[in-house]
């Protein structure tokens, strides 16, 4: 049996994006955009928070680092950076490091550094622009594996995320059931359209046709 990180993989964010609309939950948020490798990223996410001052007796490690180590393959490092865009909340090194673990991806609420790094690396960051400003006495991880907002979503530990060209949602892990499952039934009946269409069919007729009926029979 396929496993739900597997099942998100073969779908795409749209699709996740109109399940969690359907459903009643926060879809896709905005302005997180593929800053390096431009390929799906899919699986449990690792949260960070970072902030302006550090945490009450100082900074014990460089960001990102506690999540690299716990990290490894089906998962995604997400950094709460709070959208700024003056300066990096994830580098090079941490890409590096984080390839090594075959950590799928990073998704950052703001700006990141080393793209080139990145694309050589073939390593997937989605997040708000690229910039070479470091982080080094701006900005201090104050939490690991922890609740965390990201562009008005809350993200836990353990949620699922999905990223791709078209953007970025994140799926509540007690409800990635139902949402993968209602998405998968989005992507078939896509699927039926396109199949329609080059068959000959009018994209009009197409676009009114109530293909939830015909999921039933596929």
């Amino acid at each position: 049996m396929e496993s739900l990180t597997e099942r998100l993989r073969s779908l795409d964010c749209c699709a996740v994006s109109d399940a969690l609309d359907a459903l009643g939950l926060k879809p896709a948020v905005e302005g997180l955009l593929p800053l390096s490798a431009r390929r799906l990223v899919a699986g449990r996410a690792v949260t960070v928070r970072l902030d302006s001052k550090p945490p009450d007796g100082g900074s014990k490690r460089h960001l990102g680092t506690n999540a690299v180590e716990s990290a490894g393959p089906g998962d995604v490092i997400v950094v709460a950076h709070q959208s700024r865009d003056d300066c990096a909340g994830w580098g090079g090194v941490l890409s590096t490091g984080a390839k090594l673990k075959a950590i799928d991806g990073v998704v950052i609420d703001g700006a990141a550094r080393d793209i080139d790094e990145a694309i050589e690396l073939d390593f997937p960051i989605y997040g708000r622009k690229p910039i070479a400003v470091t982080a080094r006495g701006r900005v201090y991880e104050t939490s690991f594996n922890t609740k965390i907002n990201i562009v008005g979503v809350d993200v836990d530990p353990g949620d699922y995320v999905i990223a791709d060209s078209s953007g970025v949602a994140f799926i509540p892990a007690a409800r990635a059931e139902e949402v993968i499952g209602t998405a998968e039934k989005i992507a078939r009946k896509e699927k039926l359209m396109v199949a329609d269409l080059k068959k000959g069919l009018p994209i009009t007729e197409i676009m009114g046709l109530d293909y939830e009926k015909m999921l039933g029979t596929q």
